[in-house]
C-alpha cells in the first residue's frame, strides 16, 4: 500500500520533479545543489550537491517517487535504484559515464550476485571505483542503497591499474578524477598473484594498505596524499590490531578516517579500506583543545576542500550521553568545532555519511540533523552498522568546500 512520504524518514527521494542542476562555473567554490521541487527540498538532504568539479549524490534506494513504497527482488530494486540515480545525473547534465566512485550497501550479502548483474548492465566500461558491503538500510523492505560521485565534463579522468594487476570488469582499482584519486575498497589479497592473506588481522591490514599504496603509486602519489579513508572491519575486536599497523604507513599527519564494523562481501576478508587521495599541499586541521593522534586527523585540508573524520557523540569530558538524540547533538557540535577550525560552517558541507549503531535511531538522528544543518542540506547516505566504541550510537563523516561567502580558498 502506498504511503505519503514523511520528511524525516526517507533516505533519498528521486522524483520526476527534479528541475535543474545549479551547476557552478569551475572557478566558483560555493555549494550548489541539484535542486528538486519545493516539496522535496523539505527533506534534510539534497539529491546531489556540487563540490567543485565533483557531484556528490545522496544514497538512493528503490522507492517510487513521492512515497516510501519499495517493491521487488534484488534484481528489480537494483535496477530501480540505478534509474533513480540516473534521474539525478540527468538533472545535472551527466550520465553514468561521468561517475567516478560508487558506494553500495546491501541489506543481505546474498544479494551481491543479482546486484552485480544489473550493475554491469547499467554502468559501462571504464567502470568507476567501487566499494560494496552489507549494512542495514532505513526503509523496511529496501535491499540496497547506492551513493555515487560524478565528475564534471571536460575534467580529465582515467582508470588506474597498478603494474601487474589484472583489469577487472566490475570496477576500476582506482579512478583519477582531476586531482582526486578514488581507490576501490582494498582487501588483503594480492591482485598480482591472487595470493590470499590468512586470517591474522595485522597481516590483513598490512596487505590491504600495501594494495592502497600500489594504486597510489600507479597514480603518481604516495600515502601522504591520502586525505580520507573509510575502514570496514568484520569484527570490532580487530580494531586494536588495525590501529597498531595502520599509522606506520604515514610520515606526515594521517588522513581523516571513519571506522565501523560492516559485513564484507568476501567472507575470508576481515578488513577493507576505501581511500581518497588528492594531489596538492595538505594540512591537518585541529579544533581547539584537540590533541594530535597517530591514527587519524580530525580533518585534512587541501586548498578549499576539507575532509573530516567520522565523529561520535563523546563529549569533551569523555562521556557518551544516553540516547541517539543527545549523541547526535554532540556529534554535530564536534563536527561544527572542526569546521570552525578550518574557517568553515555547516553551510560549506557538501555531503555526509551517517552510521547508526541501530537503524531504529534514524528518526531521532534526523530530527536533530535537520534542525542543525538547515536548508539546503548536503547530500547524504545513512546506514546501520556497529560502531567501534560500544557506547557510541551515531557517527557522522562529512566533506566540505570553502564557499566564496565564508572566506577565500586555502584559508
Amino acid at each position: 500500500m502506498k504511503q505519503e512520504i514523511p520528511s524525516c524518514l526517507v533516505p533519498v527521494l528521486l522524483c520526476s520533479m527534479l528541475i535543474a542542476a545549479l551547476q557552478p562555473p569551475a572557478a566558483e567554490a560555493e555549494r550548489r545543489v541539484v535542486a528538486p521541487s519545493a516539496a522535496v527540498l523539505d527533506l534534510p538532504f539534497s539529491p546531489a550537491v556540487w563540490n567543485g568539479d565533483l557531484l556528490m549524490l545522496s544514497g538512493a534506494i528503490a522507492n517510487r517517487p513521492g512515497t516510501t513504497e519499495v517493491e521487488g527482488n534484488a534484481f528489480v530494486q537494483t535496477r530501480t535504484t540505478l534509474d533513480n540515480l540516473k534521474t539525478v545525473l540527468h538533472a545535472a547534465g551527466l550520465d553514468f559515464s561521468d561517475v567516478v566512485d560508487v558506494n553500495v550497501y546491501l541489506a543481505d550479502s546474498r544479494h551481491f550476485a543479482p546486484f552485480n548483474k544489473i550493475y554491469h548492465q547499467g554502468l559501462q566500461a571504464p567502470r568507476p571505483s567501487r566499494t560494496v558491503m552489507r549494512a542495514d538500510i532505513a526503509i523496511p523492505g529496501a535491499l540496497t542503497e547506492i551513493s555515487m560521485i560524478a565528475l564534471r565534463r571536460g575534467v580529465e579522468r582515467r582508470a588506474i591499474t597498478p603494474e601487474g594487476w589484472p583489469e577487472i570488469e566490475a570496477f576500476s582499482w582506482g579512478t583519477l578524477a582531476g586531482d582526486t584519486l578514488f581507490i576501490s575498497g582494498m582487501v588483503s589479497n594480492d591482485p598480482a598473484t591472487s595470493r590470499r592473506v590468512p586470517g591474522d588481522p595485522k597481516a590483513q591490514v598490512q596487505q590491504s594498505m600495501a594494495n592502497v599504496g600500489k594504486v597510489l603509486k600507479a597514480a603518481g602519489m604516495g600515502y601522504d596524499n591520502l586525505v580520507s579513508c573509510r575502514v570496514y572491519l568484520d569484527d570490532a575486536r580487530s580494531f586494536a590490531a588495525f590501529n597498531e599497523v595502520y599509522p606506520t604507513f604515514f610520515k606526515q599527519a594521517p588522513p581523516a578516517r571513519a571506522t565501523v564494523r560492516a559485513g564484507l562481501i568476501d567472507a575470508e576478508m576481515h578488513v577493507e579500506l576505501q581511500c581518497t587521495a588528492v594531489q596538492g599541499e595538505r594540512r591537518a586541521v585541529m579544533p581547539d583543545g584537540a590533541t594530535p593522534r597517530k591514527t587519524l586527523s580530525p580533518a585534512i585540508r587541501v586548498g578549499e576542500r576539507l575532509f573530516l573524520s567520522g565523529m561520535v557523540g563523546r563529549t569533551a569530558q569523555g562521556v557518551f550521553p544516553p540516547g541517539p538524540t543527545a549523541q547526535t547533538e554532540v556529534v554535530l557540535a564536534n563536527l561544527r568545532a572542526t569546521l570552525a577550525a578550518a574557517g568553515m560552517t555547516f553551510d560549506d558541507v557538501t555531503d555526509a555519511t551517517v552510521y547508526l549503531s541501530d537503524i531504529r535511531f534514524y528518526d531521532a538522528m534526523n530530527a536533530v540533523y535537520a534542525k542543525t544543518l538547515g536548508r539546503p542540506a548536503p547530500a547524504r547516505a545513512t546506514v546501520g552498522t556497529v560502531l567501534m566504541t560500544p557506547d557510541a550510537l551515531v557517527e557522522i563523516q562529512m566533506h566540505a568546500r570553502q564557499s566564496v561567502e565564508n572566506g577565500t580558498a586555502g584559508h
